[in-house]
């Protein structure tokens, strides 16, 4: 570990340099003297728990922010930016891990937003289509640019995010968790893109938890730790498990904790014949009681949407769903809630928070009635009492319970949508990409709740599209491909490749 930032010479080399910049907020001391640089052509890594500081480093390099003590240098020059929009102007583009776009309007509209071709007074609809094909294309997508963003998964809406970026023709790119909603294969497609840009002379500032892929196209790592600079290294000169230990302050040995739970053979949850029509089905299983089920599959194959159907908020034309021995009748997210049912989408912003409201009701907002009087007043005291055990359980870095939700990091605000939903003591919980832009050390946190809820003869269901996790964590795996279930899989007999050519449509193929 270095105990000072290592000052590079400045050289044509050099595109970006920070030094000793410090961004202060109500409570919270975000970046304290923090030094980084960027070189023309190379992917530079940030590495750091959530709340570490990242995600306020790169809104200052890409003028959301300005830092209140510090110097920034681009292109040899002393430069402040008084908006996101000056610096995309001078050419550094940011992808959000929160998605940035604007639901109502098209692809096209949202890749070249207020950058639209003109013809004359009016925007050229053809050019604008034709110019976000091409953007579409060179990612290897199949979405058409004239498709509203609405309509689109999130992973297909974090492929419009990039290719937003690329539309810009930036010299600086931040990446901030590109890949965290993508499949293996646009992963793939993006690192083709990242080595494209590298070789023009594209300087990438590279945030991510997938410590794992950085190997293929990061350069240089950076490690922060509580707003603070921790080190500077060549990737190939270290390795993963010295980047985590720097990253949280100590080793950290295993990936998954060891399962202390076991399913029983009790049936908690029965599906059968469940069927949305052109969108899945008919899907038919079983959820023990106290077991961990992973949902697995590529993207489109119907995870998410037979999770969200059995949660009511979709609907469904065919099938029945038995909690225990009773037969639910679910038509609203309110009626599985009531029946202890719950869902933690994967879109988090969207779906799980009031992103306006404190910390401390977004916890109770499932459960409100626990903390209200007879006459449905709010019992203020309590709902401070009960949120600020979760954020000691789950450890969420927020200055207190009165914290606007919108303004923790995207890891703290998972945790604060799980908190939710531990707090309405639900009996069935679908856990949708749970660790989502979640940093190792919280992962594990994240990993050993899982399992203690299973301890506690919850049945939990956990949708991810990261294989190891599924592996690590679940008691069975079941397999989806194009809207069916293809099997389900003991998951202490199977493996990546075998749940692979499962989840491709190559039923057989591993046998």
């Amino acid at each position: 570990m270095l105990d000072s930032p290592r000052q590079p010479a400045t050289d044509s080399s050099e595109l970006l340099r920070l030094s000793r910049v410090t961004k202060r907020f109500p409570g919270v001391l975000a970046l304290d003297g923090v030094s980084f640089d960027l070189r023309r052509g190379e992917v530079h890594a940030v590495c750091g728990e959530n709340g570490a500081g990242k995600s306020t480093l790169m809104k200052v390099i890409s003028g959301q922010y300005h830092p209140d003590e510090g110097q920034i240098v681009y292109k040899g020059q002393v430069r402040e930016f008084a908006s996101s929009l000056e610096a995309q102007a001078q050419g550094i583009a940011i992808i959000h891990q929160e998605l940035n776009l604007v639901p109502h309007l098209s692809v096209a509209e949202n890749i070249y937003l207020a950058r639209e071709p003109r013809r004359g007074l009016f925007v050229d609809r053809a050019k604008l289509r034709a110019d976000a094909q091409r953007c579409l294309d060179r990612l290897g997508v199949d979405i058409r640019p004239g498709t509203l963003v609405r309509t689109l998964s999130v992973a297909q809406q974090q492929m419009v995010e990039i290719a937003k970026a690329l539309s810009l023709d930036a010299e600086v790119l931040i990446m901030d968790e590109p890949t965290s909603s993508l499949t293996e294969s646009e992963t793939t497609q993006l690192f083709k893109i990242i080595h494209e840009l590298k070789r023009a002379g594209v300087g990438i500032v590279y945030i991510s938890h997938r410590l794992d892929e950085m190997a293929e196209i990061v350069d240089r790592v950076t490690v922060m730790r509580d707003g603070r600079y921790i080190s500077t290294d060549v990737f190939r000169e270290t390795t993963v498990d010295a980047v985590v230990a720097r990253m949280v302050g100590r080793s950290l040995e295993d990936k998954f904790p060891p399962r202390a739970s076991t399913p029983t053979q009790d049936v908690l949850l029965k599906v059968e014949n469940l069927a949305r029509t052109n969108v899945f089905g008919p899907v038919s299983f079983e959820l023990r009681r106290g077991e961990i089920l992973g949902f697995a599959g590529l993207m489109g194959a119907g995870r998410t949407e037979v999770a969200r159907a059995i949660f009511g908020a979709d609907p469904l034309d065919d099938g029945t769903v038995t909690l225990g021995t009773e037969r639910l009748s679910i038509r609203s997210p309110i009626d599985a809630i009531r029946h202890g049912i719950a869902y933690l989408s994967e879109d988090r912003k969207a779906n799980g928070l009031s992103v306006n409201m404190p910390v401390a009701s977004n916890v109770t907002l499932a459960n409100m009635a626990a903390v209200s009087n007879r006459f449905g007043f709010i019992r203020f005291n309590e709902e401070v009492t009960v949120a600020q055990r979760y954020i000691d359980r789950l450890g969420i870095r927020t200055p207190s319970t009165k914290q606007i939700a919108r303004n923790l990091s995207g890891g703290n605000q998972q945790k604060v949508v799980i908190s939710k939903w531990l707090f309405r003591d639900s009996r069935v919980l679908f856990f949708d990409e749970p660790t989502r832009g979640i940093d190792v050390g919280a992962k594990y946190a994240i990993y050993e709740l899982l399992d203690e809820l299973a301890s506690q003869g919850i049945g939990v269901v956990m949708i991810s599209s990261e294989l190891p996790e599924i592996l690590g964590m679940t008691d069975r795996v079941a397999v989806f491909h194009e809207g069916e279930l293809a099997t389900i899989l003991d998951t202490r007999k199977t493996t990546q490749e075998e749940i692979m050519h499962y989840a491709s449509g190559r039923i057989g193929a591993s046998q």
